[in-house]
């Protein structure tokens, strides 16, 4: 006790926050719940206070010396990047059956270029998750915000013009007139470009604005460093889910309304079941966002984003693919365009 007065006495100069940073050798800290991520190392015996360490280190085992904190970020070999090679195979494959069998009637239905479009958006949205493991950079940050945003878009703006095709197309009085003649490749095409030009605009004025796209987050953990991309990066992201989802609500309520026409194969049903997987993944996705802290968030993003671009792949191209390779006597274009009861 009289170390510490004589201490006090040569230091009463100091200002509140410096005696703060004091820790008297023979007196513990405890803390139950939390951390308010302070470390500080013991000094030799004949010392009476302690040395804090600096932000970005912590005290070694024999809490006598400050060492580097470690750096850690979603890496490769968490075997996130094997589902991403799984699913990115799996679409190749569909994309050469397609390929493969692009003169059939059930390929060639619904507008052949869109159908490709799709999966090539589909395809782009698995090999954006690879932008979402490593070290983030400044590079990869803004590269990762503009693949999600336009690759889902894409697919979206895809399946909306699909969608609409096959309400025009089983609207009408009789084959070749009506309304679809306001609705050819060309409008399509316009309707796809569009809406994704708005994804684009939103992604690069959010990200203009950001003075950086990396930062060092210190309070996920007290012993490590988690490199992430800043919070003006996360909130673009968060945007440009926003006008997805908008999307996809619209499509989905569309592909809903049209889920009863008739037809052999309609579409529309595959659509609106594709739509509620997509959706429920990335309603499921916000509690699991928020509630994560550090890598692991990274880690909910991969999964929303695998999860809903497979069930997108799977409910609308696996059925085709089936009647492809399993069916081919329904693949015929009398098998396509039959209507009965039509008329009831």
């Amino acid at each position: 006790m009289q170390k510490k007065l004589v201490w006090a006495k040569e230091h009463k100069e100091w200002r509140l926050d410096q005696c703060k940073s004091v820790l008297w050798s023979d007196e513990s800290k405890f803390e139950i719940f939390g951390s308010n991520h302070r470390v500080f190392v013991r000094r030799r015996k004949d010392h009476t206070d302690c040395l804090k360490c600096p932000p970005d280190y912590w005290s070694n085992r024999n809490r006598d010396a400050c060492i580097p904190k470690e750096v850690d970020y979603l890496s490769f070999g968490e075997h996130l990047e094997s589902h991403s090679l799984q699913l990115l195979d799996l679409t190749l494959l569909v994309i050469v059956v397609f390929i493969k069998y692009r003169n059939t009637p059930i390929v060639r239905a619904n507008n052949l270029e869109i159908s490709f479009l799709l999966l090539t958006s589909l395809t782009l949205s698995f090999i954006g998750t690879f932008t979402f493991i490593g070290e983030p950079s400044t590079c990869m940050c803004l590269l990762r915000q503009i693949v999600f945003g336009i690759s889902f878009v894409l697919t979206i703006s895809c399946i909306l013009v699909k969608t609409l095709v096959v309400i025009l197309a089983f609207t009408m009085s009789r084959p070749n007139q009506g309304v679809m003649k306001y609705f050819h490749p060309s409008h399509q095409r316009i309707l796809v470009g569009f809406t994704t030009i708005i994804q684009l605009v939103i992604c690069m004025g959010f990200l203009s604005s950001a003075s950086s796209f990396t930062r060092k987050n210190r309070e996920a953990s007290t012993t490590k460093i988690i490199i992430e991309c800043n919070r003006e990066s996360e909130l673009a992201f968060l945007v440009s889910f926003g006008y997805i989802g908008l999307l996809a609500v619209i499509c989905f309520i569309l592909a809903f309304l049209a889920r009863n026409l008739p037809g052999s194969f309609n579409e529309a049903k595959f659509i609106t079941f594709s739509l509620l997987v997509f959706v429920v993944v990335w309603v499921s996705f916000i509690p699991g966002y928020v509630s994560t802290s550090g890598k692991y968030v990274t880690a909910v993003e991969i999964f929303a984003i695998l999860s809903s671009a497979a069930g997108l792949l799977a409910c609308i191209f696996f059925p085709k693919c089936y009647i492809i390779l399993l069916k081919p006597e329904k693949n015929s274009k009398k098998n396509l365009t039959s209507r009965p009861n039509l008329e009831k």
